[in-house]
């Protein structure tokens, strides 16, 4: 049995900040961070020998749960054969035909990594194909870590963002613009001003990096109008909602087109694994065929594809969407049923197998609003539940996910903690 303090002392010896990413040592909540040795179906296991019910799952990639047997010996049998080729596999067609063939906007796709990979790939391919340079992106939405996404809306509306990254030069996110989420009037603002100059929008269709937050029910409508007014391209970052309310994207399902989409957490079965795709007239744009550079030796890396493959297969043939719904359903009404009849100021935002509770009563449909969230109680409700055995994600600006491996005893007890950390 190992100690977390001792573990985290001596990461901090030789790994900046002791972490690998930066949610991970707790700066959100307080405390030391947690060390995990195993996980199987909706459980954890720390390295200091307690047993969680984890609904952080790998910030989403995890929809089946830990360590799901079919998923296990798919990369185990995959990995008997090799890891890495740097050469092309059949495995990678047949995973780009799925794709395809489930995301009927997509006419090409190609697999890279990770999301930040994705979506630089994206803005470049619009950059490209456009001759523009400027990119509208959403306040509280994130879209990985490249250099251009690490921005924070500037001091006016048509004032380029701010640099959010030391390391980021001013250039690179000058044009870069950032709006409210759910804004539709202030794209419009932006596009009238400089709509020739606007090369895409890129957006989070479910906001998931300020918590969760809904799109307006018109907001996407209208953003692709805006954006077909403009000439800009659009862009649905579904890292984590691709796959993960049905076998689609959440774009499809409201019956909205994006030029370009990002794809990553569920599609790489707790591997690294991300795809973008689009129609071919832009996606036929990257290299080799087009002018736009893209490469990496581990992309489509036969590990990945291989328990990518077979979580889509397992998601195809048992579809536990529904039961997901109904399980994140039942944790919200138990939660908020119980905040309204003691006075409490918090609520569970909730959209089938998704949720975040947030320390305010208002509801929240942009960042502004999701600041209003008291920060420290999020904190107290963390540890509190934590002590209870229930791992929430470690900010209160983050999703927490239902995997198909949760059944209610997970979910009642959750819903119980919660609201006895909030009477204690």
């Amino acid at each position: 049995m190992l100690n977390h303090e001792a573990l985290f002392s001596r990461a901090c010896q030789v790994i900046p900040g002791g972490v690998n990413s930066p949610v991970r040592a707790f700066n959100g909540v307080g405390g030391t961070p947690l060390y995990v040795e195993s996980g199987k179906g909706p459980y954890i296991h720390t390295a200091d020998g307690r047993k969680l019910v984890d609904f952080c799952c790998s910030w989403g990639a995890m929809i089946l749960g830990h360590a799901h047997d079919e998923v296990v010996a798919a990369i185990q049998s995959r990995a008997a054969l090799g890891t890495t080729f740097g050469i092309n596999t059949p495995d990678e067609v047949t995973f780009a035909e799925r794709l395809c063939e489930w995301l009927p906007s997509l006419e090409r796709v190609r697999l890279v990594n990770s999301g930040t990979e994705a979506v630089m790939t994206a803005l470049r391919i619009v950059r490209g194909v456009t001759g523009r340079k400027r990119i509208i992106k959403f306040d509280g939405c994130y879209h990985g870590h490249s250099d251009s996404m690490l921005v924070s809306a500037g001091s006016g509306l048509l004032t380029g963002g701010t640099v959010s990254s030391a390391g980021v030069p001013r250039y690179v996110v000058h044009d870069t613009f950032v709006v409210p989420y759910n804004d539709i009037d202030a794209v419009k603002t932006l596009i009238q001003t400089m709509g020739s100059e606007v090369a895409a929008i890129i957006v989070e269709p479910i906001a998931g990096n300020m918590g969760l937050v809904m799109p307006d029910p018109d907001f996407l409508v209208r953003l692709r109008h805006t954006a077909d007014q403009s000439g800009a391209l659009l862009i649905f970052d579904e890292v984590i909602t691709g796959f993960r309310f049905a076998l689609s994207s959440y774009a499809a399902t409201i019956g909205v087109k994006a030029d370009l989409m990002t794809l990553g957490k569920v599609i790489g079965g707790g591997l690294p694994l991300a795809a973008l795709g689009g129609a071919a007239v832009f996606m036929d744009e990257l290299s080799p065929t087009g002018k736009v550079y893209q490469a990496g030796t581990l992309s489509g890396n036969p590990l990945a594809v291989a328990a990518g493959l077979k979580t889509l297969d397992v998601l195809e043939r048992d579809n536990p969407y529904p039961r997901m719904a109904e399980l994140g359903q039942r944790l919200a009404d138990t939660v908020n049923t119980a905040a309204v009849e003691r006075g409490l100021p918090f609520h569970c935002a909730q959209y089938k197998g998704v949720f975040t509770f947030f320390c305010t009563p208002t509801p929240v449909r942009d960042l502004a609003t999701a600041k209003q969230s008291d920060t420290a109680a999020y904190a107290r409700l963390f540890h509190s539940v934590l002590k209870s055995g229930f791992y929430l994600p470690p900010s209160q600006f983050e999703m927490g996910f239902i995997s198909a491996a949760h059944g209610e005893a997970e979910i009642d007890g959750l819903a119980q903690a919660v609201i006895a950390a909030w009477e204690s």
